[in-house]
């Protein structure tokens, strides 16, 4: 068709990780780990949903992802998704920790992607000691352990690893694939009581392998110098030649002059990758790493008894307190994550309503015209938002899932502007062949105008399931603004500011984009996705 089904799966260190999170491309924290998304759902597999029929696809998804310390590497694939057979994997985009950390405000930019080569996929580590015979000093021991998290390579999801050493010119392997004949090298046992698998038996289905074996090179004199001892880590297949799954190299000097034991990372193959002058396409990628060391609750209290003060003792001065200091010091970028853990915290302490209306109270001290109130993202604004996605998402749920799921099903063409109509697909619409662009516009404008109808009865009709700590906190957002505006011709303002939050940062956003609200499972075809952007204006 010439077109393909992307989607993204998100690697670190080769290994595919858990998401937290994924709700909203506006929602944002900072915990410890790469990237973005405040999440409360349980860890799902980092996969974007799939944009059907697109070479243009847009996703606009936010992963939090938890990471280990010393991660080396994050990367993206882009797959294209097959009904029928595996599904096709168009390239990736590879990060390294050095490259993320480098950027304080993170990695924003449009990257490459480059062809994927199976011999660079490895992950995992290996387990082993290296050292020289005391009793005879040109006998090299390489004592194979154990090795963990091995990549993949089998259908069944693991693996049947063996390991080959090599050095000087020789090479050795376990004992999984030791009947394909080794002349000229030895193979000792280790001395210690080990348990071994029979020599023709192979260690399979695992990912976690354990061999506790010891190979012994016998070096010639000599052939020390520049030398290397490479460890390479091998999936046995019955057919077909055996899949690479890492390797770790040594020089012998080193090994020499002391033992090596330990836990290595598996390395690829060096690359020799040419992309051919085939041009894959570009990610556009936003990535930042945040490392936060979380303390016992007890050494917070000092900052919370500090962010708390003002709720708690209204009569101090606004200007001095450590709210409004971060009013005055966060930038646009950084205040969505500051609102979406004074949220947090302020929810945690039960005092969510009073930071709000003090929050909004510090706002209308400051606006002069209530045509611009809330409009800005400041503090307030960004904190009734984070709210209502927190406390409000159950809500807005069991609104609007009825009514998104309906138009998601149906499909109906819709289209309001006519330079975007193909009256071509009119003849879905009617069996007497084409309709005219005035009768599209006019199928249209019904549509629209009923899917909208149930919307609006929908949350008209939603008054008593909208939580109680929402209501809370509108009733005082119109009490605030009637004593603010107080004059008949301002007597509006005091339902457009709670309209502009609950439509317009709330229910709008959540039509407009389902699945970054959870509402689906995966994104709109361009049919339906049109649909919900008329509905959305």
């Amino acid at each position: 068709s010439g077109s393909s089904d992307p989607y993204c799966v998100v690697k670190v260190d080769n290994e595919v990780v858990a998401r937290y999170g994924g709700r909203g491309a506006s929602q944002g924290e900072d915990t410890g780990r790469t990237s973005v998304l405040a999440g409360v759902q349980p860890p799902l597999p980092s996969r974007t949903a799939t944009v059907w029929k697109s070479l243009n696809p847009f996703w606009g998804e936010e992963y939090t992802l938890r990471l280990a310390r010393d991660f080396h590497s994050l990367a993206v694939y882009v797959l294209d998704e097959d009904t029928i057979g595996q599904d096709d994997v168009i390239g990736k985009v590879s990060l390294s920790r050095q490259q993320i950390s480098a950027e304080p405000r993170g990695v924003d930019s449009w990257l490459s992607l480059v062809p994927v080569d199976p011999d660079e996929e490895v992950q995992g580590e290996i387990h082993l000691e290296l050292s020289v015979s005391e009793q005879n000093p040109r006998a090299l021991c390489c004592h194979l352990i154990e090795a963990r998290d091995l990549a993949p390579r089998d259908p069944s999801g693991t693996s049947d690893p063996f390991v080959r050493v090599s050095c000087c010119g020789h090479t050795l392997e376990t004992a999984v694939s030791r009947g394909a004949g080794i002349q000229g090298l030895r193979h000792l046992v280790s001395p210690h009581p080990i348990t071994h698998p029979c020599p023709q038996q192979v260690i399979k289905k695992t990912r976690f392998p354990h061999w506790d074996e010891v190979l012994e090179f016998e070096l010639a004199e000599g052939e020390l110098g520049n030398a290397v001892l490479s460890v390479e880590v091998w999936d046995w297949d019955i057919v077909g030649k055996n899949d690479f799954l890492g390797r770790v190299e040594f020089p012998l000097d080193t090994i020499c002059a002391a033992p090596f034991k330990g836990w290595f990372q598996l390395l690829p193959f060096p690359s020799a990758t040419e992309t051919q002058g085939r041009h894959l396409g570009a990610l556009r990628l936003a990535v930042r790493l945040v490392e936060d060391r979380i303390l016992p609750y007890i050494y917070y209290q000092p900052l919370i008894q500090l962010l708390t003060e003002p709720i708690l003792c209204p009569a101090q001065p606004a200007a001095g307190t450590a709210l409004a200091i971060l009013e005055e010091v966060t930038s646009g970028e950084s205040r969505q994550d500051v609102a979406t853990k004074l949220v947090k915290i302020f929810l945690e302490q039960g005092l969510a309503v009073p930071l709000l209306d003090y929050l909004i109270t510090c706002e209308l001290a400051r606006t002069t015209d209530p045509n611009t109130l809330f409009r800005s993202n400041s503090l307030a604004s960004k904190s009734v938002e984070q709210f209502m996605k927190v406390v409000g998402l159950p809500y807005l749920h069991e609104v609007l899932k009825p009514v998104v799921n309906r138009i998601f099903e149906e499909k109906k063409y819709v289209e309001l502007d006519p330079g975007k109509m193909e009256l071509s697909r009119s003849r879905r619409i009617s069996f007497k062949g084409s309709l005219s662009e005035a009768q599209v516009r006019e199928s249209s404008l019904e549509l629209l105008k009923g899917y909208l109808g149930d919307i609006v009865d929908a949350i008209v009709g939603s008054v008593e399931k909208c939580p109680l700590l929402m209501r809370a906190a509108f009733k005082q957002l119109r009490r605030r603004v009637e004593e603010r505006f107080p004059s008949e011709q301002h007597e509006d303002v005091r339902y457009f500011s709670i309209s502009g939050f609950l439509f317009l940062r709330f229910f709008a956003p959540a039509v407009l984009t389902p699945k970054l609200f959870s509402l689906r499972e995966q994104h709109a075809d361009p049919r339906t996705g049109r649909t919900l952007l008329l509905l959305a204006k």
